[in-house]
């Protein structure tokens, strides 16, 4: 008897954006795990793991769709992950905001989940979100297995 079991990588992306403190925004999507997020995972499991916890969650200009063989994010602004929990078996879910004087002037169009050595784990693009100091962002990223 042969047994195959296939593990399906996927993210799903939370963001909330408040303008003076109202919510203005919602987006709730599924999003792209890069190639080389594989090579990340491959390295965790097999305990050689410096460098390859998500850390960091970034803020890019570069509004093109995701590709799995993206490595990294256009003009980031990069901060840490605020936790990281595991609401469910499979799951690791990371919480991340950009106050009111983060990364202020950008047009962000993209956001990624970044390993602490600087590997892009996940993307997600969207819409400009023309950050002035009246924004707030928050969110949550959640990888699932």
């Amino acid at each position: 008897m042969t047994s195959t079991e296939q593990v399906s990588l996927r993210g799903d992306f939370r963001l909330r954006v408040y303008r003076n403190g109202v919510l203005v925004e919602e987006q709730h999507d599924p999003n792209m795990i890069m190639n080389v997020a594989k090579d990340a995972m491959a390295r965790l499991i097999g305990g050689d793991v410096a460098g390859k916890s998500i850390t960091s969650i970034g803020f890019g200009t570069n509004g093109i769709g995701p590709s799995p063989d993206d490595t990294a994010l256009t003009g980031a602004y990069s901060k840490p992950v605020a936790d990281v929990t595991y609401p469910a078996t499979g799951q690791a879910a990371f919480s991340w905001t950009l106050g009111t004087s983060e990364a202020n002037g950008t047009a962000i169009t993209e956001l990624g989940l970044l390993c602490e050595d600087g590997t892009l784990f996940a993307r997600k693009t969207r819409g400009a979100i023309n950050k002035e100091s009246d924004l707030s962002l928050d969110g949550v990223w959640t990888i699932i297995f």
